[in-house]
């Protein structure tokens, strides 16, 4: 995994000094707040409901047992013993005093972690595929262009402050683990009829109050002018990007409005000055940043085969541990979705325990996943039963990755000062009404999806399932949607008619899941059965 050089280090620990004086002059009462704001939200601090909320950027979603236990440390010190992992593979805590911020965010950098650009109108924190460097699907490692673009992006002078916040997502494989199509540029590594590496470029997908999948703007771009060509289309969008409404800022509506023809000529056209300019780096530097991605000294003599004599641990081993590229390892994802839980919380034990787990049977490496669980990417097959049962004894086992309890859901009301109904709450009784193994297991493949307010942060728009919580007069009231998949076969959801309270939906819940069971065909996914009836069979169990 990346390691920070000297100016890497150089950065972040200057960036937490100045924040030190600002929080400082905020305190002594020589900012106002609308004075303070944009500058706490560069360093990934909001004001919430109840305390302000820390976002800690883990790029790409990979990180080591020293960063892992210095996460449990913040939550342990500085917040009520617990983090959230988020669907953008960072952490948030939820009650932060503002004061002990710059101490944070100090501690942060001795383990070469920040909050920088974790909020604001400007590039996010890079997201990727949570099996990146271990799958035996990609075409190769993702993960060094996504840190390229992470270097380049970070307080990049003319994209610090864009007309909305921009998200960017790298995969390498035609299997698409991180939802790709739903973001500002989604980039999927591929190879031509020579065999060359390079990229396919979607642009302007996103989810919010106006949902959208990113079309193919350009269908290969030469691998070595990738950046060159992400520079362009953050140029036109710079350039021609709403500033005077926020609902219509972001690069999907310029691409909406101008048309994706239209958009692509400009970028073509901006690319054709930019690649002069000589932006795209050496070979050199692009096989420095490589190098420290380079894969683990597996052992190539250890067994490809495994004892699954013990039916609990085989039931894990089924749902939760997926093919590795190298024979003889596999990929492990650990739930944090345990029944009756909240979708993405780990205690600072739990998360002291993944980073002990990491270093003793992954090579010292784990990755947070879009869908608020973590992964241990190069797990020796021989070690799985132990794995397994480490995980077992600290409530960390729950063999439900891809199945209906295996939520998303964002903070909801019960945090967010922007949020209109409670999540967390409704995700525990849809787990606990589901709570049968058996029965998750019958119905299979099953993506369920909340959101608290129309800012999407529970990507309901892509859920198979997804649900939209609404102010309805004052009372919190949830919209119900079939359809949607944030996947390679990427659609958005539809409503399918009015709402329910948190009770009702529950019960809507029921009856759609029953309604499949009904008319499905024989290993036919929920999506692939709703996909061939449509909505009306489901509209007509849920309202009658």
């Amino acid at each position: 995994m990346y390691k920070y050089d000297q100016y890497d280090q150089t950065i972040v620990d200057t960036r937490v000094e100045e924040f030190r004086e600002q929080v400082a002059r905020r305190l002594a009462g020589e900012l106002s707040e609308d004075q303070f704001k944009p500058l706490r939200l560069m360093n990934g601090l909001y004001l919430q409901l109840h305390a302000y909320m820390l976002r800690v950027a883990i790029p790409y979603g990979t990180l080591d047992g020293r960063q892992m236990r210095m996460l449990a440390h913040i939550a342990r010190t500085y917040d009520k013993g617990y983090g959230h992992f988020t669907t953008r593979q960072n952490i948030q805590y939820n009650w932060i005093e503002l004061k002990d911020t710059p101490d944070i965010l100090a501690e942060l950098a001795t383990v070469e972690m920040h909050a920088i650009q974790t909020s604001g109108n400007c590039i996010r924190n890079i997201s990727s595929d949570q099996f990146a460097g271990a799958a035996a699907d990609e075409v190769t490692d993702p993960r060094p262009w996504a840190e390229l673009l992470r270097q380049w992006s970070t307080f990049h002078p003319e994209f610090s402050y864009l007309p909305r916040k921009f998200k960017i997502c790298v995969i390498a494989a035609d299997e698409d683990r991180a939802a790709m199509r739903l973001h500002d540029i989604g980039i999927q590594l591929t190879t031509n009829a020579a065999g060359e590496i390079g990229a396919a470029i979607y642009v302007g997908g996103g989810m919010g109050r106006t949902p959208m999948i990113a079309p193919l703007i350009k269908d290969f771009v030469p691998i070595d002018d990738l950046l060159s060509y992400v520079e362009a289309c953050l140029r036109v969008y710079n350039r021609y990007g709403r500033r005077d409404n926020i609902y219509k800022a972001r690069i999907k509506i310029l691409i909406h409005e101008i048309g994706a023809d239209e958009y692509r000529r400009q970028v073509e056209e901006e690319w054709a000055h930019v690649k002069t300019l000589g932006l795209d780096p050496p070979r050199a530097e692009f096989d420095r940043i490589a190098a420290m991605f380079a894969p683990p000294a597996f052992d190539a003599a250890t067994p490809d085969t495994l004892d699954r004599s013990d039916p609990d641990f085989a039931l894990w081993v089924d749902q939760n541990v997926k093919p590795h590229k190298q024979p003889g390892y596999a990929i492990a994802t650990i739930s944090l979705k345990p029944v009756g839980g909240i979708p993405g919380d780990a205690t600072a034990e739990q998360i002291e325990l993944m980073a002990d787990l990491a270093e003793r049977y992954s090579f010292d490496e784990l990755r947070v996943t879009h869908a608020q669980n973590i992964v241990l990417p190069h797990v020796r097959k021989a070690d799985l039963h132990a794995l397994w049962q480490a995980l077992d004894a600290a409530g960390l086992a729950t063999p439900n990755l891809d199945l209906i309890s295996d939520i998303i859901a964002c903070p909801g009301l019960d945090y967010c000062s922007l949020a209109n109904a409670r999540s967390i709450p409704l995700a525990q009784k849809i787990a606990t009404r589901f709570s049968s193994i058996e029965r998750q297991r019958d119905l299979g493949e099953l993506k369920l999806k909340i959101s608290g307010c129309i800012n999407a942060c529970g990507h309901h728009h892509a859920g198979h399932i997804g649900i939209l919580g609404v102010d309805r007069k004052g009372t919190e009231n949830y919209q119900l949607l079939l359809g949607g998949s944030g996947a390679e076969d990427a659609s958005l959801g539809k409503i399918t008619g009015p709402g329910f309270d948190e009770d009702g939906i529950v019960d809507a819940i029921e009856r759609t899941v029953e309604t499949y069971r009904a008319v499905r065909t024989h290993g036919e996914r929920f999506l692939d059965t709703y996909r061939r009836v449509g909505i009306e069979p489901f509209k007509e169990a849920i309202y009658g």
